[in-house]
């Protein structure tokens, strides 16, 4: 498979990075073209990762690109996406995949009509920890799942939102909601899955931004357990946790950008130390992380099958980041369901907007 990445930013590296590496995992693709506006950028890219072609143009390159990965700015996401998709081309799209659910769902309209499939990045599905976590779930061997928590604690400071499309509902989508904790409370609707109510808030505190720098949020899943959600980008020791309380363990994950089966603990409930050998690190297993989602993700698209990530999968992360919000600025519970079209909150995650103006 012929990869063409758009977008030569920061993040094109680890996307580069593990398309470079798939051959060593079975995988037949190689990195074929890269595409920024800025051609000086696509050129220094290109050369740096043995990219054969650079360009300017998307337009040019969809005919000889079997995947696009997309790595622009959010605000940037769909029209790529659904470009690639009428072309019959794969899609890897960075986080958020959208600003909106109606964008989303835009992506989902143009998947169905074509050809290929789209997928969204959420590389920490797929660390051995939340696999086995949500197996031994499955299994009944935890028993219930009853109470979590799921803290993105993250610090930018000033300067971070001098690039212009930081801190802007119109470029960015949101804040730490939607561009930082998202990979957290991902992690938690896939071990805990579909989420029922939440109700939340958020606040401007620190951070001269259009957006939220801070939101807090309780969430009841369908199942009955109850989580605590936090994102904040004012965090000075920076942390990404998430606490799984079930019936026989408890589960903890500390890291911050990715994490190994080192970075998990498990600790039995009193009377239950038979559950303790269920918990067992994979020497072998890749690290979460960009390779580690595009090599099955990869797979599928060779044999035509969906992709671990759908998105459906992705449009449920969504709609909890526009519920998160719906409850922050209306004062409301929102449950699972009731932001559809016509919704200001389908439209943009602002919806009817927060208290405070903008910039």
């Amino acid at each position: 498979m012929r990869t063409t990445i758009l977008g030569a930013g920061a993040i094109a590296g680890a996307h580069a990075g593990a398309v470079a590496q798939l051959p060593e995992h079975g995988v037949d693709a190689v990195l074929a073209h890269v595409v920024d506006l800025d051609s000086a950028r696509a050129e220094d890219f290109a050369r740096q990762h043995g990219v054969a072609a650079h360009g300017t143009s998307l337009d040019g390159v969809l005919a000889d690109t079997d995947v696009l990965h997309v790595c622009t700015p959010p605000g940037a996401h769909v029209a790529a996406a659904v470009a690639a998709l009428e072309a019959g081309v794969h899609v890897v799209v960075e986080k958020p995949a959208a600003l909106s659910l109606a964008e989303v769902d835009r992506i989902a309209a143009a998947e169905a009509a074509s050809t290929a499939s789209f997928t969204q990045v959420v590389q920490h599905r797929f660390g051995h920890g939340i696999r086995q976590l949500r197996r031994l779930l499955d299994e009944g061997a935890l028993g219930r799942a009853l109470v979590a928590t799921c803290d993105t604690l993250w610090y930018r400071a000033p300067e971070y939102f001098e690039v212009p499309w930081r801190g802007r509902w119109d470029t960015e989508g949101g804040g730490p909601t939607m561009g930082h904790g998202i990979h957290q409370f991902d992690l938690l609707l896939a071990a805990l899955g579909p989420w029922a109510e939440v109700t939340a808030m958020a606040g401007r505190l620190a951070r001269d931004v259009d957006t939220e720098d801070v939101s807090m949020a309780i969430v009841r899943f369908e199942s009955g357990a109850m989580a605590t959600v936090t994102n904040s980008l004012l965090s000075p020791r920076e942390t990404s946790d998430l606490r799984f309380d079930t019936e026989a363990a408890t589960i903890e994950l500390s890291h911050l950008y990715g994490y190994t089966d080192a970075d998990w603990t498990f600790t039995p409930a009193p009377g239950r130390d038979d559950v303790a050998a269920r918990w067992q690190p994979d020497p072998d297993a890749l690290p979460s992380g960009h390779l580690a989602q595009l090599v099955p993700t990869y797979r599928a698209f060779a044999a035509g099958e969906a992709p671990p990530v759908t998105v459906a999968d992705t449009r449920g992360t969504l709609e909890l980041v526009a519920a998160i919000y719906r409850s922050a600025f209306t004062g409301a519970v929102v449950r699972a369901g009731e932001i559809t079209a016509g919704d200001p909150f389908h439209t943009s995650m602002r919806g009817t907007g927060p208290v405070w103006p903008l910039r």
